[in-house]
């Protein structure tokens, strides 16, 4: 299991061999979530799946996140991705993606992640990717590509006439924007929007644009001092100094066995992770789906919550995390 070793103060920090006591530095040192949230109690006793490190809970993402908040624990960072909009049928009752307007699928969101908020503390970081998408009008796919047909399932949300603004045949939806501008005027502090750059996207069968190979992953935080760590995840240089990464990441999308119809990239939760999230600190991912932001955190010495809708995929995240811990028993 690799080991996170916090780095010492940098001398303008310490003044009289103490550190000084100011917000940046206070937020460097964010008060440990007890363990007991993940030992005793309501939380473990009623999640789905539970170990001493991790506990996901099966349920409607808003009334989890309330179970979360009523038992006053908080976390150091959230690190997710929503499903996209009209992307995915899960199949699922209440599932969010499938609103009739994209207007309401960005307000439920805010929704959502008002309630993280609630559960993350104040020197906690969120991060989210989403992925946009055209609005077509067109009805339902009759294409016998398959590639093609497993993002067009029947009758998606956008392929119905449209409001003639937002929803109109040919639109971009420019959902990642809204969604980061709906989120800035709840009250949250904007910090990036970095790009994932995918060398390997599925094509685009279109003849009158650019083919879409990227998606974002915007950084929020509640305040403007937070946790943040840009040495295990920075770029080296020659003298030695270490600079932040980069917000451009290049990385290839998913690949592997898993039933998810949108597994989420491990490359993608790696800055993300840890970067905001001090040592023993506790990651969650609401929409956590087949688990791979709990099994990267996992195998970093983090402890994480997860929540999903849908049983099928959190019994797949929690096979996942339960042959990370029967390695690490074993190791031990």
């Amino acid at each position: 299991m690799a080991k996170i070793i916090p780095l010492p103060p940098s001398r303008s920090s310490v003044e009289g061999g103490r550190l000084k006591q100011t917000p940046a530095n206070q937020a460097l040192n964010p008060v440990a979530t007890p363990q007991t949230f993940f030992t005793e109690g309501e939380l473990p006793e009623t999640a789905y799946y539970a170990d001493d490190r991790s506990m996901i809970f099966k349920g409607d993402v808003i009334g989890e996140l309330q179970r979360l908040i009523d038992s006053g624990i908080q976390v150091d960072s959230i690190v997710t991705s929503p499903p996209y909009y009209g992307q995915r049928d899960y199949g699922e009752e209440g599932q969010m993606g499938l609103e009739a307007h994209p207007r309401q699928f960005i307000d439920g969101l805010v929704e959502v992640f008002d309630l993280c908020r609630r559960v993350l503390k104040d020197t906690g970081s969120l991060w989210v990717n989403i992925g946009d998408t055209y609005w077509s009008g067109k009805g339902a796919h009759k294409s016998g590509e398959i590639k093609q047909g497993a993002r067009r399932f029947g009758l998606r949300p956008q392929d119905r006439p449209g409001d003639g603004l937002w929803a109109r045949p040919k639109q971009l939806l420019l959902i990642p924007h809204r969604l980061a501008i709906a989120l800035q005027d709840d009250g949250w502090l904007v910090r990036n929007d970095n790009v994932w750059v995918k060398p390997n996207p599925i094509p685009d069968q279109v003849r009158d644009r650019s083919s879409m190979s990227h998606e974002y992953v915007f950084h929020l935080t509640k305040n403007r001092w937070y946790y943040y760590d840009r040495h295990p995840v920075g770029r080296k240089m020659p003298s030695g100094s270490i600079l932040p990464p980069l917000d451009t990441w290049i990385t290839n999308t998913a690949r592997g066995k898993s039933f998810h119809k949108a597994t989420f990239s491990e490359d993608l939760v790696r800055t993300p992770i840890l970067a905001t999230t001090p040592p023993g600190g506790v990651v969650l991912d609401p929409f956590n789906g087949s688990g791979t932001t709990m099994a990267f955190a996992r195998r970093h010495g983090f402890r994480s919550i997860g929540i999903d809708i849908s049983e099928e995929y959190c019994d797949i995240a929690a096979d996942r995390l339960k042959a990370i811990k029967d390695r690490d028993d074993e190791e031990a």
